[in-house]
């Protein structure tokens, strides 16, 4: 595991022994023009004046305040251009959020004050249209830290994942104990369940439709850019080999990914009505296994490549 030194802004890596940190979970920018700081640009001396590096300035000093020495950064602490380094991970993500001291999320279109104003807790609600929580990769992000902060667009702190529990139960239909408590292990909800969290979740390739769950359901498996529709497949296939859950069979062998349902910024939508093909022989009769109110019976949602694999 690379690390970012928070005095020093130097990478080091890590592999038995790793001390404690801070991790940061954001979404991408979606201008080109203002690109985030990429394992590539902390190479040059210039990269301080990108205009994302307050990301990295901010992770940094919240770090400090927590007395914590070394932050992980997604956009900065792999070298993407590793196939291996990335495979590595993708499959290891869910255990360094988890392993994390305390995990900060930044929250880019959302204002303190309003949310803290804000009485509401459907769909006009601020969290309800804030683009963290539209997001594949967050999902994971939300659940596996045992301590998690929410900042707004200027960093000020707006409360934890226990004090906003109610918030984001309503947004994400995850109970609220698994948000509260981080003693109660969120696997205890069944695998339908914890599909239909994915619910309205964008991926921007489409293969990390079934990468961004890999936490969610504890599996590991070889990562295929370019095989498309069958990254979800394998990922159901996995999940069958060591789970007697059987809502992971509420969908019928006729269905198909709805990746020609596209969004409003180009990314198509995990939505409730999707389904998506698994075992032959597996009948629509086993919906009625799923417990979510918020069913959901497709993966999640994909958009325009680019030229990284992980973007929140």
């Amino acid at each position: 595991m690379r690390l970012l030194n928070v005095h020093s802004r130097h990478l080091q890596t890590f592999y038995d022994s790793l001390p404690k940190y801070a991790i940061l979970s954001h979404t991408w920018t979606q201008d080109p023009d203002y690109p985030e700081v990429s394992f590539e640009d902390l190479k040059r001396p210039d990269h301080v004046n990108m205009a994302r590096y307050d990301k990295i300035e901010q992770t940094c000093r919240l770090a400090n305040t927590e007395g914590l020495e070394w932050v992980w950064i997604d956009t900065c602490c792999i070298d993407k251009s590793s196939s291996a380094e990335l495979s590595e991970a993708i499959n290891s993500m869910f255990h360094w959020y988890r392993d994390s001291a305390v995990c900060f999320v930044h929250l880019e279109d959302v204002d303190k004050e309003d949310v803290l104003c804000d009485a509401r807790v459907g769909r006009d609600s601020i969290f309800h249209r804030c683009r963290w929580f539209s997001r594949g990769w967050t999902l994971q992000e939300l659940v596996a830290p045992g301590r998690l902060v929410f900042y707004d667009k200027m960093w000020q702190a707006i409360g934890d994942r226990s004090e906003l529990s109610k918030h984001i139960q309503h947004r994400t239909s995850i109970a609220e104990d698994y948000l509260r408590d981080p003693r109660v292990d969120f696997r205890q909800a069944r695998i339908g369940q914890r599909m239909a969290w994915a619910c309205d979740r964008k991926t921007t390739r489409k293969e990390d439709i079934a990468y961004c769950l890999f936490g969610l359901f504890d599996v590991n498996m070889p990562l295929l850019y370019g095989e498309g529709d069958r990254a979800f497949r394998r990922l159901q296939e996995e999940i069958v080999k060591t789970s007697q859950d059987d809502t992971i069979f509420a969908w019928s062998e006729d269905d198909k990914i709805p990746f020609n349902t596209t969004g409003l910024d180009g990314d198509v939508l995990f939505h409730e009505q999707a389904t998506t093909p698994i075992l032959k022989g597996v009948g629509k009769q086993r919906a009625a296994d799923f417990t979510s109110v918020s069913l959901c019976t497709g993966p999640p949602t994909v958009g325009s490549v680019t030229d990284f694999s992980i973007v929140s």
